[in-house]
C-alpha cells in the first residue's frame, strides 16, 4: 500500500482549473499508481475536506522535436476531485 503523502505530487495550477474551483473541482497531478480510492483518502488527510467525487485520466505525453531527433514527454496521471458543497482547498497558503 502507498503513503497517503506520496499519492499527491501537485495541484494543476491553469486557468481551466482555476475556474472550476468555483464549482469545487480542484485537479491534482497524482503517483501513477494512485487510485480513486487512494486520492479521496490523500485529499481528507492533507486537506481535511470530504471528496464527494473523484475523476482520473491519464494524460499522455506530447510529442517533441529537437532538430533531427524525436522524444515524447512524460505520461501523467489526473485527478479531478470535486469537494462536497461548502468546502473549499486554499491552494496558495504556502
Amino acid at each position: 500500500m502507498m503513503n497517503l503523502n506520496d499519492v499527491l505530487i501537485r495541484p494543476v495550477i491553469t486557468e481551466k482549473t482555476t475556474v472550476q474551483q468555483e464549482d469545487g473541482k480542484y485537479v491534482f497531478k497524482v503517483d501513477r499508481r494512485a487510485n480513486k480510492v487512494l486520492v479521496k483518502q490523500a485529499v481528507k488527510s492533507l486537506y481535511n475536506v470530504d471528496a464527494e467525487k473523484v475523476n482520473i485520466s491519464i494524460v499522455r505525453g506530447k510529442k517533441k522535436r529537437n532538430k533531427f531527433t524525436i522524444g515524447f514527454k512524460p505520461s501523467w496521471k489526473r485527478a479531478v476531485v470535486t469537494l462536497k458543497q461548502g468546502d473549499k482547498i486554499d491552494l496558495y497558503e504556502k
